[in-house]
């Protein structure tokens, strides 16, 4: 059983920078896979990054790549999203993610993540 937390949501000017963290319980956190995903108001949840379970192969969707930075310390059982240059289009719910599938698995699917996050909220002004 794993248990996520995420914080770091926030409310933030266009073209600025947040952090997003996700903190996980549980011995094993270094054996699964980790994913961020958000959700928009009237929009189903899509996939963010995703970072293999010893951080060496990270995935991006392509909206995101060059802005955001998905990372993680498997001493303290947390993982990162860094978030710059943030749009209004980034606007949303993110969710944190843990698999036990590769991590290339959570690009294509959310129904590969098994537990998640209650989410953080980003709000990007104009």
């Amino acid at each position: 059983q794993v248990q996520l937390v995420e914080s770091g949501g926030g409310l933030v000017q266009a073209g600025g920078s947040l952090r997003l963290s996700c903190a996980a319980s549980g011995r094993t956190f270094s054996a699964y896979a980790m994913g961020w995903f958000r959700q928009a108001p009237g929009k189903e949840r899509e996939f963010v990054a995703a970072i293999s379970w010893s951080g060496g192969i990270t995935y991006y969707t392509d909206p995101v790549k060059g802005r955001f930075t998905i990372s993680r310390d498997n001493a303290k059982n947390t993982v990162y999203l860094q978030m710059n240059s943030l749009n209004p289009e980034d606007k949303a719910v993110y969710y944190c993610a843990a698999s036990r599938a590769p991590a290339q698995d959570m690009v294509e699917s959310t129904r590969t993540s098994n537990y998640w996050g209650q989410g953080t909220q980003v709000t990007v002004s104009t």
